[in-house]
């Protein structure tokens, strides 16, 4: 581990060509699941419609009613990933991806996030580590926060800003897409998961 991991820091770099065809792919995932949530959100609204007007006085406005009331999250669902993705790639055309991934020192985890105005800092008390999942056909590392650890928790800083937010504790009517793609760091996942267990005291590490 000594001739791997600094004294003092370790920082895991970007490829910033990988992220950006990433970001394309990821981008067209969540417009194309937003429209086709859409299509059932209104299809359903539209068949409960139909049936209040087609059906009246067969006693079926409660079940329509239900429907519609069921469809209405997809529709928001809709919406609201439309939105984030707008807003997204409005930032992304307005700045630089960061050089540098995650910084880890005895401190805690310095983590750049894709669209934040300023790094995540989480000390080792709030961080589980990573998870390593398989997100839109690619392996990505989801940060894993300890129970209970908020923006507001002691010594955490940036887990408010919204482009945090939509990876870190991303809505349940949105897919998450992970923190980290896997082959645009410049460090090995089990190298990446011995710096964690020795900066942490082998509190954090990453899972698959």
């Amino acid at each position: 581990m000594s001739d791997q991991v600094p004294v003092q820091t370790f920082v895991v770099g970007i490829d910033q060509a990988a992220v950006l065809q990433r970001r394309a792919v990821v981008s067209k995932g969540q417009r194309r699941g937003a429209w086709v949530t859409l299509g059932i959100g209104a299809l359903g609204i539209g068949l409960a419609v139909y049936a209040l007007v087609a059906f009246q006085g067969a006693g079926m406005w409660p079940f329509s009613l239900l429907l519609i009331a069921a469809m209405v999250p997809l529709v928001a669902s809709t919406v609201l990933a439309l939105r984030l993705d707008k807003e997204r790639q409005r930032w992304f055309a307005a700045n630089e991806l960061p050089p540098v991934a995650m910084r880890m020192s005895p401190k805690g985890l310095a983590l750049a996030c894709e669209g934040a105005a300023y790094p995540v800092f989480l000390p080792w008390a709030a961080v589980q580590g990573f998870k390593q999942v398989k997100i839109f056909g690619q392996f990505v590392l989801e940060l894993k926060l300890k129970p209970g650890i908020g923006a507001t928790t002691a010594g955490v800083r940036g887990l408010d800003q919204p482009a945090v937010r939509s990876v870190v504790k991303p809505s349940p009517l949105l897919k998450p897409t992970g923190l980290y793609l896997v082959k645009a760091l410049d460090q090995p996942v089990h190298v990446i998961d011995q710096a964690l267990k020795h900066f942490s005291d082998g509190k954090s590490s990453i899972v698959s």
